[in-house]
């Protein structure tokens, strides 16, 4: 009950620091810029994708869905070509109608971090640390850990900007260490009942 409590305090704390962050201090909008001239972008998307909301990737190799691996394969061995001679990367299209759900996105992102933070706190709940400095440290490379697991991949597959892929993984940090005080205190008790 000790480690759901804390990592609920802890959620609690990612949430509003991360709302101060992206509100206030703009740190979410890190490398993140408008399409210049958008309107014509997005006429120009809305008129060749239309409804076919999805993930896509450009330039693409242009074999299709059956292709089969030798045509994949040849395909491939012109990619440097096409990406020499295109623009390239990664589009997150959704057709024209998508609800503005502000307060549903917001309830998903308060779940999100708060079964982070009840995670990171039952990883660290698991270990002999009792230090401010070593509790401090777990959740710090914890926080590492997950965030380089796709933001490296992203910046080295798709070319995202260094400053989004350097973006330190603050949610963490901060509601990690709201965290480690109260927990550090039961692993403490703990530690002691258990060497008698």
């Amino acid at each position: 009950m000790k480690i759901l409590f804390t990592g609920i305090l802890g959620g609690i704390v990612m949430f509003i620091w991360t709302s101060i962050a992206h509100m206030a201090l703009l740190l979410g909008e890190a490398a993140v810029r408008e399409i210049p001239n958008e309107s014509a972008v997005l006429s120009a998307m809305q008129s060749n994708i239309a409804e076919q909301s999805g993930l896509y990737i450009f330039p693409g190799p242009g074999v299709g869905k059956n292709a089969t691996r030798q045509e994949k394969n040849e395909a491939m061995k012109h990619m440097a070509e096409k990406m020499a001679a295109s623009p390239s990367g990664i589009l997150m299209y959704h057709a024209p109608g998508r609800p503005f759900a502000l307060g549903k996105w917001l309830g998903i992102e308060f779940g999100t971090e708060l079964l982070e933070a009840i995670l990171v706190v039952f990883l660290l709940a698991q270990t002999r640390i009792v230090s401010s400095a070593g509790r401090v440290g777990f959740v710090l490379v914890t926080g590492i850990l997950a965030a380089i697991t796709t933001n490296l991949s992203y910046w080295n597959w798709y070319g995202f900007p260094g400053a989004y892929t350097a973006h330190p993984d603050h949610r963490f940090f901060s509601g990690g260490n709201c965290c480690c005080p109260s927990l550090a205190k039961a692993r403490s008790h703990s530690l002691r009942t258990d060497n008698g």
